[in-house]
């Protein structure tokens, strides 16, 4: 047990006064009569009652240190704990693009990357995970943390649309770079999920990957779509609604072996939600690092039951002093 006052106990001192004092006044506190010999009573038992006020005492004792430990305020502290554990850095770093919303993939490619990601994020509960998006330029979604419930969050509520158009794999890789470069994880990942080629931003994917490789940071690269053609979107120019037309999938695989190999990681290509589901289930099984995580526990009073038996013993103290060994005066 905690206490938020624990030199309030001290007071507990002052039993040892009380308690001289108790056993003197009940020396000087018996009824007397002068009598020529006492030896007729000197055999006879003392009446229970005598003993009830004794306990009368002790009830008081008890109901005052009671009183002593709820103003000493026991508590269930509140507490940092580090414990070591595997884990690693990493930041998923996802292809927003139009080209997403091709429906090789059920409901889309963005809606099954979500969702698989959203099922990693879940499962690696010791990790450092960090959100980044990209298309024509790259954006920081969520920043490294261990709050998976926000990380869920932001990938629940992302939508497309939110960055100007284009497939920039560099500066994608940039901006994840940019994350990791202060974690303190001996292994740091990235988990690069696009659907097309590099056509835009200011970083080369190549020139990105050997910064990573000097940073020891492996990149996992993920080719999403299907083998062949896809309904990709295209807009009416008649009516300017969204349909969906067959196109050809071209995912520039060539530089995605790059990027991961020369960085020490791996490609894969998704061709469906049950092979991408895959892809994950095989990175979560990636090498694993110690490191220390620190948890919270929550602070709260828990004086009640101390209350209730200071109460009890004050009422029972009343209760016997008043009935039972009740004085008439």
């Amino acid at each position: 047990m905690n206490f938020a006052h624990p030199h309030i106990l001290w007071l507990f001192l002052l039993f040892i006064p009380l308690i001289i004092w108790y056993v003197l006044k009940q020396r000087n506190s018996h009824a007397t009569m002068s009598i020529s010999s006492a030896s007729a009573f000197a055999k006879l038992p003392r009446p229970w009652k005598q003993y009830v006020r004794y306990f009368l005492f002790v009830l008081r004792l008890l109901t005052l240190a009671c009183v002593i430990i709820i103003l000493a305020r026991p508590q269930k502290r509140d507490s940092w704990r580090t414990t070591s554990t595997e884990g690693t850095d990493i930041v998923i770093a996802l292809d927003v693009s139009s080209s997403m919303m091709a429906r090789d993939f059920d409901p889309d490619r963005f809606g099954a990357a979500k969702e698989v990601a959203a099922k990693f994020i879940s499962g690696r509960e010791a990790d450092n995970i960090g959100l980044v998006i990209f298309a024509g330029e790259s954006l920081t979604g969520v920043p490294m943390t261990v709050d998976r419930a926000q990380l869920l969050s932001y990938l629940q509520n992302l939508t497309m649309n939110v960055l100007e158009d284009g497939t920039a794999i560099g500066d994608g890789i940039a901006t994840s770079l940019n994350r990791l470069k202060e974690g303190k994880a001996k292994s740091k990942s990235i988990i690069l999920l696009t659907d097309g080629s590099n056509n835009t931003g200011v970083v080369a994917p190549v020139t990105a990957s050997e910064v990573a490789k000097e940073l020891g940071v492996k990149i996992y690269t993920i080719g999403i779509g299907t083998n062949g053609t896809a309904p990709y979107p295209m807009r009416n120019q008649l009516t300017g609604r969204i349909e969906y037309a067959p196109q050809p999938v071209v995912i520039d695989e060539a530089t995605l072996k790059t990027i991961a190999d020369s960085t020490g990681g791996k490609y894969f290509r998704a061709t469906g939600n049950k092979v991408l589901e895959e892809v994950f289930a095989e990175i979560d099984a990636l090498e694993k690092t110690q490191m220390d995580v620190r948890h919270f526990s929550h602070t709260e009073d828990n004086y009640m039951l101390w209350a209730w038996l200071a109460l009890f013993f004050f009422g029972l103290e009343l209760l016997l002093r008043y009935t039972v060994v009740r004085s008439i005066p």
